[in-house]
């Protein structure tokens, strides 16, 4: 089996929980810290040496297209870097969604402009170029979508032969994606065994998985998580520097979440910023929610109150990854249901030309609820990533249906159409 970390940055894995140090080279499990395990399993944070550290006091490097003008803040090196122009996507403002919310300052993270036309890119380029640069020649992963569209492309970049477990139902337009990449697609009856045999296959084999694959879960392969540090990076770029009061992120492990806040951690450790922002996650089941009402450590696995639409995120138990950047950045969860999800979808494509995913747009429900809340005053800057592209989950189906027009081609009925659903059509310009 091969050693999980040669990266010469990195110095140790830390608990995000107890602290615990580990190897840099300790094999991962998906199971997490075997310190605190028992207790309230957690996620390893990456421990960079003091050389990699002493890099970052300098200036972010000048935008290059890729994840290279963030180099020395990542574990991986400049020549080891599978890329596919990943990254630098745009910060828009959303003045007018933004006045219907009664949120003053709202801008959105557009991820949907990444290579795969989701935030995954972010991982899978860090991941894949690990991968790649201990040897390995197989890459694999449990997705719903996105995470597997991804990573079949970052391995085709790389020479590498790719594994994507799915399960039945799960959204048509990624499933073939995945696919017109070449990664061999399994789809599972029971999505529940996804994991035993990604599992089974570390133990045989040595697979590098980046995905979950045991429960509770801890998250995702923590390399692979420093790559969504480069959001908060941008971010502040894009903002001269400052630092909004909110960050939200549709939340499903909390990997993104964990990674943003990281990043701006690192930022603000380095003296880059002189303040935190705080980080709200959109739930759709809520056991980070109740975890943080009880005040403990452990997640719970909750009831499903509905079947959620939204399927890249509607997980029963979250992590302790997650709840640990919420905690410490003062931050909160918003459960979030389809309902607010369709209607945030229709309203940032009307108001603001964005199609969201429709998870990719859950960071905005959100950010409505916890103004609505009073939690976010209205004149907070905010900033909402909006994870996905709405064609990933097209074949979703909205409650309420788009009409269909048509015409036979005359001018007479033509007209009469417009003069009924697009009377601008006939008014005269403004000169």
């Amino acid at each position: 089996m091969h050693a999980y970390s040669t990266e010469p940055r990195i110095a140790a894995l830390s608990c995000l929980r107890c602290g615990t140090r580990q190897r840099p080279d300790y094999p991962i499990d998906a199971k997490g810290c075997p310190a605190c395990g028992d207790v309230a399993p957690s996620n390893f944070e990456l421990v960079y040496t003091d050389t990699a550290l002493q890099a970052r006091k300098a200036p972010l490097r000048p935008p290059s297209g890729s994840f290279l003008r963030h180099i020395d803040y990542l574990p991986i090196e400049t020549e080891d870097l599978v890329s596919l122009g990943e990254g630098d996507t745009p910060l828009m403002a959303a003045e007018k969604l933004g006045r219907a919310l009664n949120i003053g300052n709202l801008r959105i993270k557009d991820e949907s402009r990444n290579p795969t036309w989701s935030h995954k890119d972010r991982f899978s380029a860090i991941a894949v170029s690990h991968a790649r640069r201990q040897g390995h020649r197989f890459i694999a992963t449990a997705s719903s979508g996105n995470a597997g569209a991804s990573l079949a492309a970052y391995a085709a970049k790389a020479g590498l032969a790719c594994l994507v477990v799915t399960f039945k139902g799960a959204a048509g337009p990624m499933v073939e994606q995945i696919r017109r990449y070449g990664a061999l697609v399994v789809e599972l009856e029971d999505k529940t065994q996804r994991w035993p045999l990604l599992a089974e296959g570390v133990r045989r084999f040595g697979w590098f998985v980046t995905s979950p694959f045991a429960a509770p879960v801890v998250g995702s392969n923590p390399i692979g998580i420093e790559g969504y540090k480069t959001i908060a990076y941008e971010i502040t770029a894009q903002s001269d520097g400052g630092v909004p009061d909110w960050v939200v992120v549709p939340m499903a492990y909390g990997d993104v979440l964990c990674g943003i806040w990281r990043g701006f951690r690192d930022l603000f450790d380095a003296g880059h910023i002189a303040r935190l922002p705080r980080m709200a996650a959109a739930e759709i089941h809520g056991s980070i929610q109740q975890s943080l009402s009880a005040g403990v450590d452990a997640i719970p696995a909750v009831q499903p109150r509905w079947q959620s639409q939204a399927l890249s995120i509607g997980t029963l138990q979250g992590s302790f990854q997650s709840l640990s950047a919420i905690r410490n950045s003062g931050g909160t969860t918003a459960v979030v249901e389809d309902k607010a999800l369709w209607t945030m979808q229709s309203n940032l494509a009307r108001m603001e030309g964005m199609f969201g995913e429709l998870a990719g747009v859950a960071g905005l429900a959100a950010a409505a609820q916890l103004r609505q809340r009073g939690l976010i005053d209205s004149g907070q800057s905010v900033v909402c990533v909006m994870t996905a592209s709405g064609l990933k989950d097209i074949d979703q189906k909205p409650p309420t249906t788009y009409p269909v027009h048509g015409s036979p081609g005359d001018w007479a009925s033509f007209e009469q159409m417009l003069v009924e659903f697009c009377p601008q059509a006939l008014a005269p310009r403004d000169d």
